[in-house]
């Protein structure tokens, strides 16, 4: 069952051009942030005595949650260059459903984003070690792991609502080049969500990525948020402003955050199993008359 799943794999490792331009996609929103906004951000909350290395980690947990999203999308492309080839119809003729073959698509999918992150925490974390001598304790490594696979597998499922609809590259192509764009402000990577207008922060908080973001946030930066602005009011606004907790009626806490990406990936889960057997009763129908 998980041939084509290594095959995809194979194929995307072997493609060195691949591998970089899913690296520079998902590096925008680093070099844009050092280059451009780091030193603003820096001034706006130097009361702070680690204001440098608080944005340094609000950075890296937004752009770990853009790497998710793209890298996983452009990996699921590979279904429609596939489809396009002709090479489905070759897997369709094997005794593996249809679904399963989906399946594969994705797994190999959340494997390379997964990856994908865990590069691109090592490079931003080695770039703020030597530069503002950041470091993240080994403590929060696994934590980190563990957010990282989950973020693969609802990045996938998430992009596989859109992508299991696309029959052209050119049209896969236009996709991915406008939520490769759009990611880093849809997580509130690019601009906290406390700067931005009213409906820009309810599209953030209909974003699954954007919880994401925020839970990379907090794992890394609460211990430095305590010790900076405390556990009162300054902390609280603090993370409503830069988007470290998400506000609803009120500021989500890690469980609640938690669980709204779980009802998301379920979500996104049941809507794909349904709409593959929408199209399966379809193709009967079809082949019946």
């Amino acid at each position: 069952m998980f041939a084509l799943c290594q095959r995809n794999l194979m194929l995307y490792f072997k493609n060195k051009t691949s591998i970089f331009f899913s690296l520079f996609g998902a590096m925008i929103s680093f070099i844009l942030f050092v280059v451009f906004l780091k030193q603003n951000m820096v001034q706006q909350w130097q009361h702070g005595s680690d204001a440098t290395q608080i944005m340094d980690l609000w950075l890296i947990g937004g752009t770990l949650s853009v790497t998710a999203i793209t890298t996983t999308l452009a990996t699921l492309g590979r279904m429609v260059i596939d489809e396009s080839k002709g090479v489905l119809k070759d897997f369709y003729l094997t005794d593996v459903s249809r679904f399963e073959i989906k399946i594969n698509y994705m797994l190999s999918a959340a494997v390379i984003g997964f990856i994908m992150q865990l590069m691109m925490l090592i490079i931003m974390l080695s770039y703020f070690a030597v530069v503002d001598g950041l470091a993240i304790p080994w403590s929060k490594t696994w934590a980190l792991l563990a957010l990282a696979l989950v973020s693969s597998l609802l990045s996938v499922a998430i992009n596989m609502m859109i992508v299991q609809f696309v029959h052209r590259i050119e049209t896969m192509n236009a996709i991915n080049s406008v939520i490769s764009a759009a990611a880093g402000f849809l997580v509130g990577t690019y601009i906290p969500i406390g700067a931005l207008p009213s409906v820009a922060q309810s599209m953030i908080k209909l974003t699954p990525g954007a919880y994401v973001s925020a839970l990379y946030r907090q794992i890394m930066m609460n211990d430095k948020i305590t010790e900076t602005f405390g556990n009162g009011h300054s902390a609280n606004y603090f993370n409503k402003e830069m988007g470290v907790q998400l506000d609803w009626t009120h500021l989500l806490t890690t469980s609640q955050t938690i669980q709204i990406i779980g009802y998301a990936f379920l979500a996104s889960i049941l809507f794909i199993f349904v709409t593959e057997l929408i199209k399966k009763r379809q193709n009967t129908v079809t082949a019946i008359s």
